[in-house]
């Protein structure tokens, strides 16, 4: 019976894992600092909301991505 892709982690997989993670995790990251940054400079504290959580939030999408990987083990 084949495997269908359900065996040892590869390098590439870890290296598509970094990749992916820095990319999406910079896009939203960035995107909540750019976002609450503008309406922080507008006079908006609500601001805050969206500047707070921006390196968490981008942190969590490696966690997300990792925990996939690690469920074809």
């Amino acid at each position: 019976m084949a495997d269908k892709g359900l065996g040892m982690i590869q390098r590439q997989d870890i290296i598509w894992l970094g990749v992916s993670a820095g990319v999406t995790g910079g896009l939203v990251g960035g995107m909540m600092l750019g976002i609450g940054l503008a309406m922080a400079i507008n006079n908006h504290p609500s601001g805050l909301v969206f500047i707070i959580p921006g390196a968490p939030a981008s942190g969590l999408i490696g966690w997300i991505l990792a925990r996939k990987l690690a469920k074809q083990l």
